[in-house]
């Protein structure tokens, strides 16, 4: 039961962390629709992500793109902008949520990763 209590806690902090990291993008390049939005695009974001991956993954270099594409798409799709906002976002993202996992690794927090941020 204790494991799965920290599964859980770990999985909230995760989505919490990548939908921060969203939400600054979000904030700074397009229209912010609010951090509750940012979590479920980092959400969303994350299963394209898995599934992609999970098709075309073993393809050498097509498959990494098309996994990359389709999680810019999540973002593309959910807010305001073209293909080169949506990778602003997805790069600010991937700043923020390292910087914030950072922070908590400084603090003595450690085990967390940023869902639906790519590579943190």
């Amino acid at each position: 039961m204790v494991a799965l209590i920290d599964s859980l806690v770990v999985f909230l902090v995760s989505a919490l962390v990548g939908g921060f990291g969203i939400y600054a993008g979000a904030r700074l390049l397009s229209n912010a629709k609010g951090y509750e939005h940012a979590v479920w695009t980092a959400l969303i974001g994350a299963l394209a992500w898995v599934v992609t991956s999970a098709l075309f993954g073993w393809l050498p270099l097509l498959g990494t793109a098309l996994t990359y594409l389709a999680y810019l798409g999540v973002i593309k799709w959910r807010y305001k902008g073209g293909w080169f906002t949506a990778a602003g976002i997805a790069l600010t993202g991937w700043l923020a949520s390292s910087l914030v996992l950072e922070l908590l690794a400084v603090l003595g927090v450690t085990g967390f990763s940023a869902l639906g941020i790519p590579g943190v």
